[in-house]
């Protein structure tokens, strides 16, 4: 499954992103935050996806991301994975431990809402899965496929 990214305006409506999905399965899509990056820099909205027999592995980059705001990742029963967030990295100005530091360089990805949606390889059972986001900016999801 060879994967391509699309980069979509920030107010692209859900339906719009589905129907997207719906005739390009291996299609990741990005927008706000994630989308600015396309251009340049660490990316926002790399994706690995695994499968076994009983279940799918998703993980998705996410640099930056505030696990503690605004952050969510919805599985639909077709298999679409749906993150939504806001990220914190690449501002013009950072403030650490009492010190403002003006950026000389920014390659990360810009702060603000981000969102990425992927579609796994086959229906699953979306109330059993087990999402984590760790310090290291990844996502990783685990959802049981919809077994015959």
């Amino acid at each position: 499954m060879e994967q391509f990214m699309i980069v979509l305006p920030t107010h692209s409506t859900i339906e719009e992103k589905n129907k997207i999905l719906e005739t390009n399965e291996s299609a990741i899509i990005l927008t706000g935050a994630a989308a600015a990056l396309a251009q340049g820099g660490p990316t926002v909205g790399s994706v690995d996806i695994g499968e076994n027999e009983d279940s799918y592995l998703f993980r998705v980059s996410i640099p930056g991301a505030l696990k503690e705001d605004k952050f969510s990742c919805d599985v639909d029963p077709d298999g679409k994975v749906f993150v939504q967030g806001v990220t914190t990295t690449g501002g013009k100005i950072v403030c650490r431990d009492f010190h403002v530091f003006k950026m000389k360089t920014q390659n990360l990805c810009p702060p603000g809402h981000f969102s990425v949606s992927i579609q796994l390889p086959g229906p699953v059972e979306s109330e059993q899965k087990i999402v984590s986001l760790e310090n290291d900016g990844i996502l990783e999801g685990i959802v049981k496929k919809k077994l015959p």
